[in-house]
């Protein structure tokens, strides 16, 4: 494989770490041990509940078991989205009510809160700033999309929302071609390794143990099994995520879809006063291939998209290592939306995994005839999402033992949501692989004004997801 450009650093899991370093290593799990509850996965939904566990309960005996090191997947390689989407609201409306799915959609809409605060609160500098999210419009089919969505998130209750054209656009961020945009406060840029490192101190500090470089092989009701013995516990708590699939009996549960991403070297000021984003909102399109983009607290730009969407058999990627294809990629877009851009080096490509169920929505569960509990399948979604699963699992355990009871986010509609298993292979793969190439033909028709609405191969290809 070439390399994506001369003086790109590829892969070494991402640029966060690059920038942050990789935390000193804790141990691995020394041999059989017993606990109140074992986390499974030690990125934000096992510490995001581990530590509002340990805060409502601090006598309970905590152990996370990671297999790499706290924040090695999803949480230390994402865009650094705090916001409040949530994946399969719309499918929850229809299964359990429109009024259902709008206190879903609150519930995350505060999330996005909970988060800032509980960071600050704790003393975790993840350089967040809350400048909401931008989603673009470049094409007339896009802006069709975008009014639609617009109007959809009114209709959950969002009333703080705006619908922008070219010119209020421009007035925040002046992408190429632009031609409106829609702006939430809901949301806010991160430095995804900051907070997932300041997150396992935090949790570490109030007595949790983590365990790291400890794979855990198998889980079954109070066993969580690894190379180095087994934790047995009341209840065991998988929060794997896009690394489900490497699980026993999980090969079809979640499907590990991939994504990257690519950060500029620091852009100077002269083009910053070209590109505007002064308000460093979150940045993304209505592209059926989406991106999304933030500026980075040292005045980069990480950008990230679908490369390669799924590899044959649920496998992951080595380190975040990164096809030169997708750079490349990535590249255009930056290019396409920042012009001035053009000479910009890039200085780092890494990808990752996120989970994916079959129906396309995120759950939370607590089994209570086992004790096994799980939470996850956010669909790209997870900085926030995982916030909220974690203070839902917090409650349903609570309830189970005794030491709470119904609460608000107990009764909402994704909780023990159950969703049927992924295709074996090569059906899986060739799924995956037909749905994102006719995503990508649909938007590039799209782009060439070849159709003013939305490409049916797009239309096509939600059906083939199961949207």
């Amino acid at each position: 494989m070439r390399e994506p450009n001369p003086g790109t650093t590829n892969g070494g899991i991402s640029f966060w770490y690059a920038d942050d370093g990789i935390p000193a290593p804790r141990e691995p799990l020394p041999g059989d041990t017993t606990a109140d509850l074992c986390i499974v996965g030690g990125g934000y939904t096992g510490l995001w509940t581990a530590y509002y566990l340990k805060k409502a309960v601090p006598f309970l005996k905590i152990t996370v078991l990671e297999a790499k090191f706290c924040g090695y997947g999803a949480s230390g390689r994402n865009g650094g989205w705090l916001y409040h989407g949530i994946a399969g609201r719309d499918r929850y409306a229809r299964q359990h009510g429109k009024e259902a799915a709008v206190r879903l959609q609150q519930a995350m809409n505060d999330t996005v809160t909970e988060v800032i605060d509980t960071a600050a609160a704790e003393g975790i500098d993840a350089d967040i700033h809350r400048g909401g999210v931008l989603e673009v419009a470049c094409t007339p089919a896009q802006w069709g999309r975008l009014r639609d969505f617009h109007a959809a998130e009114l209709a959950f209750g969002e009333k703080d929302r705006l619908l922008l054209g070219a010119r209020d656009t421009a007035a925040r961020v002046r992408v190429t071609g632009a031609v409106g945009s829609t702006w939430t406060p809901h949301g806010a840029r991160l430095h995804p390794a900051k907070l997932v490192k300041g997150l396992a101190d935090t949790v570490e500090a109030l007595g949790v143990t983590i365990h790291e470089s400890t794979p855990v092989s198998e889980i079954t009701p109070q066993h969580a099994r690894t190379p180095y013995g087994t934790v047995r516990a009341p209840y065991v708590l998988r929060c794997t995520e896009g690394f489900t699939a490497n699980l026993k009996g999980q090969k079809r549960s979640w499907l590990p879809m991939n994504s990257s991403m690519i950060v500029t070297e620091p852009i100077p000021a002269d083009r910053w006063a070209a590109i505007g984003w002064d308000g460093r909102e979150t940045l993304g399109d209505m592209a059926h291939a989406y991106m999304y983009a933030q500026r980075t607290a040292d005045d980069r730009i990480a950008l990230g998209g679908r490369g390669v969407p799924y590899r044959y058999g649920s496998r992951t990627d080595k380190d975040g290592r990164t096809q030169a294809a997708t750079v490349e990629a990535l590249r255009e877009i930056l290019v396409r939306f920042f012009p001035t851009l053009a000479g910009t080096r890039v200085a780092h490509a890494w990808s990752g995994v996120l989970g994916v169920p079959r129906d396309w929505c995120s759950s939370v569960t607590l089994d209570r005839s086992t004790g096994l509990g799980w939470a996850g399948g956010y669909v790209g979604s997870g900085v926030a999402t995982a916030n909220l699963a974690a203070r839902t699992l917090r409650d349903l355990v609570l309830q189970d033992s005794g030491q709470g009871g119904p609460t608000d986010l107990t009764a909402l509609p994704w909780v023990n949501h159950r969703v049927r298993k992924w295709e074996p292979e090569p059906l899986r793969w060739l799924g995956v692989q037909g749905m994102y190439a006719a995503y990508r033909e649909a938007d590039r028709r799209e782009l060439s004004g070849r159709t003013t609405g939305t490409h049916p191969l797009a239309t096509f290809a939600d059906r083939i997801a199961g949207r």
